[in-house]
Order: C-alpha cells, then sequence, then structure tokens
C-alpha cells in the first residue's frame, strides 16, 4: 500500500470464520505508523508509552480505514484506469470536517511546493554571480 506492496494483501479485512488468519496476517503485517499513533494516543489524553496492543489494534483500525477508502476510491477511478486526488475528495465531499481537512492539506502542500521550488531556485550559484568570481 504505502510501501509499494499489493492493496490486497496490505489489509485484509477480518471475519469472524478467518480470526486466526487475520491474527496471523496482523502479525506479518510491517509496522508503518507505530510511533506516530502512540503520539497521537498521548496527544489525546492516553499514557505517554501505550500498551503496545492498543497501538496495534489502531493500527489495523488506521490500515483497515485507508485500505477501504482506497478500494471505494478506486471503484470510482475505474473509468479512466487511474486513482488521481480527486477521487479522494469525492469520496469525502458529504462529510465537512473530512473534506475541509483535506482541501486544506492539498492547499499547504501546494504552498509547500511552491516555497521548495522559491529556495531551490534561490540557492542555486548563478553562473558568472558573484561567488564564482575572486
Amino acid at each position: 500500500l504505502l510501501d509499494g506492496t499489493d492493496m490486497s494483501t496490505a489489509a485484509e479485512p477480518s471475519s469472524s470464520s478467518s480470526s486466526s488468519s487475520a491474527a496471523s496476517s496482523a502479525k506479518k503485517r510491517k509496522k508503518l505508523f507505530t510511533r506516530e499513533l502512540r503520539q497521537m494516543m498521548f496527544g489525546f489524553g492516553d499514557v505517554p508509552n501505550p500498551m503496545s496492543e492498543s497501538v496495534d489494534l489502531m493500527e489495523d483500525l488506521v490500515i483497515d480505514y485507508i485500505h477501504d477508502t482506497l478500494e471505494a476510491a478506486l471503484q470510482v477511478a475505474s473509468k479512466r484506469g487511474r486513482l488521481q486526488t480527486e477521487d479522494l475528495v469525492f469520496l469525502v465531499r458529504k462529510d465537512p470536517k473530512k473534506y475541509t481537512r483535506v482541501i486544506e492539506l492539498l492547499r499547504m502542500n501546494e504552498e509547500l511546493k511552491k516555497a521548495r521550488k522559491a529556495f531551490d531556485l534561490d540557492a542555486a550559484p548563478v553562473p558568472g554571480g558573484a561567488e564564482e568570481k575572486e
């Protein structure tokens, strides 16, 4: 999913009949968000070092949510054949909090791109400029 793995193996939804296989696949799954989830849990009122089982459960929930959201976005994008940012925006359009946050993050991303580009242009030495003359 985020690390280049196939979506079908990245997060398998658990069912009551395959709870043991879901548990084994959760153990095989790479820990992608453990550090960030610990910090978020503390920020939302948990102890400074939450139990590993709690963090693992939260990570499973987050990965399942991302998986389900991306599957829905792929269904929306199936006509075009590729996933675009607008497909995710389309999915959250009816949830005002999510929609506002997505738009805010996209704008912030554009501002960061512009700032990086401006910084790169400013940092590049000008041929024949004062830095090269001695």
